[in-house]
């Protein structure tokens, strides 16, 4: 134990480092290949990291502070919200930290076809706006009890968390899977870094406001859908926004500690959804 808590305390302080140095120097990311880079770029890796696209309800509320900050949007729709510069920045993290053999690019997949199923994590935001149609539900609920997991990120309140379910609940049925809170105890806090304790990670509008929470969700709510198992399919992070912490922090404004934390959280989901 003593052993693991060195390495968990060696690589927080790489993690640390590596923040505070990309808010001295920035970031320079890249985009997906082009067609000269494709064959070596495209060789098998152990994880992708992939982004959900979806059809956002008409007249969705996005609401909130910070809205058209950063990357995203773009004419995309609410799904892209901080695309593609979190997305890359994230994976440039996991390749340094870890050992993972990690593709450096992002990968946008959809509901409409069976390719979801050749990426193993999915990442959504904004999902208080998701809608499904019967088969892109269906769809969802055979990737995740095959495998999958989804991490949800960056939807805030009340309303939203409402908004939330309706498109959870339709592939997702209340009666067979539950929704629960995350404790500090869980295991998917301690798979790589020990977290335990963990705090609300604001969207880049805490520079501007210095308030960590948007809309009515003052607490953060780490919560989890599981399967019949017990393993976690859903990692739900509601009143907090991780993506927009990866985004940002190359900025010397936004404070590292939440950075920090953002990139943790995401590192254990992404160990987790490969170890369980």
């Amino acid at each position: 134990m003593k052993h693991g808590r060195a390495i968990a305390l060696v690589t927080l302080l790489g993690l640390s480092t590596a923040v505070v140095a990309l808010q001295i120097g920035g970031f320079t990311y890249r985009g997906p290949p082009t067609s000269s880079e494709d064959s070596a770029l495209d060789a098998k890796h152990e994880f992708a990291w992939s982004r959900l696209r979806y059809t956002a309800a008409t007249g969705s509320n996005f609401g909130g502070y910070g809205f058209g900050y950063g990357y995203g949007y773009g004419g995309r729709g609410a799904w892209s919200r901080d695309y593609p510069k979190a997305d890359i920045v994230f994976l440039a993290a996991l390749r340094r930290l870890t050992r993972v053999d990690a593709r450096s690019y992002q990968q946008v997949v959809d509901l409409d076809s069976d390719n979801i199923f050749n990426f193993p994590f999915v990442y959504a935001v904004q999902v208080q706006t998701w809608t499904f149609t019967d088969a892109q539900a269906k769809r969802l609920r055979e990737y995740l009890l095959k495998g999958g997991f989804l991490m949800v990120d960056d939807f805030h309140g009340t309303a939203d968390w409402e908004n939330f379910l309706t498109g959870m609940r339709a592939a997702l049925p209340a009666e067979s899977y539950p929704i629960t809170d995350l404790t500090d105890d869980d295991e998917i806090f301690h798979v790589l870094y020990d977290i335990g304790h963990r705090i609300q990670v604001p969207g880049e509008q805490y520079v501007q406001t210095g308030r960590t929470y948007e809309k009515d969700g003052y607490v953060p709510k780490w919560r989890a859908i599981r399967d019949s198992q017990g393993r976690v399919i859903v990692a739900i992070c509601h009143n907090m926004h991780l993506g927009d912490a990866w985004e940002w922090s190359d900025d010397s404004e936004y404070p590292e500690l939440f950075a920090s934390m953002a990139f943790r959280v995401g590192i254990d989901y992404v160990m987790y959804s490969m170890t369980h």
